[in-house]
């Protein structure tokens, strides 16, 4: 694992992290300082934004992590996190409700954080790992 790809894999738990500290943080923060309300951060375009974001630097990631230590478990792993937050944004509020909606996303950026992570540190564990050299 090389240097872009280890970059991605922080990029990637940083912007999952983003999504759980939306979903969970936004609402008090609205609630203590309500021009929080004004920055627009509870719209659905913040969803599709943080989607667009995750989806491909994750996948990328993922890929290159898979590539190079062949452990296929962390790469699906991360396409669960993926799917819980495709479902949560496809289906929305309006079909499984705001909460079910933030408990898709929430474990859904978790999952996929864990799986970055995890891709991480097989790279730092690994003698045979171009990082060593």
């Amino acid at each position: 694992m090389n240097l872009k790809s280890q970059t991605v894999d922080k990029f990637a738990i940083f912007v999952s992290s983003l999504c759980v500290a939306h979903c969970l943080v936004f609402p008090i923060l609205a609630v203590l300082m309500p021009s929080f309300i004004t920055l627009g951060l509870e719209s659905e375009s913040m969803h599709f934004w943080m989607i667009i974001t995750v989806i491909p630097s994750s996948i990328y990631a993922l890929a290159l992590g898979c590539k190079k230590h062949a452990n296929t478990s962390v790469f699906l792993i991360g396409a669960l996190g993926l799917s819980c937050l495709l479902l949560a944004f496809a289906l929305g509020g309006n079909i499984v409700g705001e909460t079910g909606e933030k408990m898709l996303t929430v474990i859904g950026a978790i999952i996929i954080a864990f799986s970055h992570f995890k891709n991480f540190k097989l790279c730092q564990h690994k003698d045979d790992c171009e990082c060593h050299h």
